[in-house]
């Protein structure tokens, strides 16, 4: 039998005739239904429920407005659509809500304030450490040049420098509270 016949005797309540119409346009719904929604497994999920829409309004078909395969894949094609439509205004959604609630991670200014009463507590520790280890701390630290290269530029033996910088940067942790 054709699907026109088998929708017929369906919307008469014939179950063996739905059993032989879903094994004639199953896969054609789900080819459809599958271009359009793309996920595989909500693609099954809407074939079925277009398989079972289809059993509940099968009285509504009009054999003389068309086919019984066109009007399946219409009701195939709204579903999917529908479906769609729906994956994407729950998304949406979710984005608004998201950007809705986001916070940012940090203060801009107060990150600022802080940073620069860290850099003035930090200039108040250095200046008070001894000229000789704030000549070496700054070389090292500020100007980038390592431990060999400040004894270079002041003339002294490297083992010199680094007692220098090592009792420097004790201090320099005192003064800061263990921070640094």
């Amino acid at each position: 039998m054709e699907a026109d016949e088998l929708l017929v005797l369906v919307a008469g309540g014939d179950q063996r005739a739905f059993e032989e119409l879903y094994g004639l346009v199953s896969g054609p719904v789900f080819g459809l239904v599958r271009r359009v929604v793309r996920d595989p497994a909500q693609s099954e999920e809407v074939s079925q429920e277009v398989l079972l829409e289809l059993w509940r309004s099968a009285p509504r078909f009009d054999p003389g407005r068309g086919s019984a395969l066109s009007w399946i894949l219409t009701l195939a094609h709204r579903r999917a659509v529908d479906r769609v439509r729906s994956a994407r205004a729950a998304t949406e959604r979710e984005q608004r809500e998201g950007q809705r609630n986001h916070q940012p991670a940090f203060d801009q200014v107060a990150e600022e304030v802080e940073a620069g009463l860290e850099r003035e507590r930090v200039r108040r520790c250095i200046d008070r450490l001894t000229a000789l280890q704030r000549q070496s701390v700054t070389l090292a630290y500020y100007d980038g040049y390592t431990y060999r290269e400040v004894a270079e530029r002041l003339s002294l033996p490297l083992g010199t420098v680094k007692t220098r910088m090592r009792d420097g940067l004790t201090r320099l942790r005192e003064c800061l509270g263990g921070v640094a």
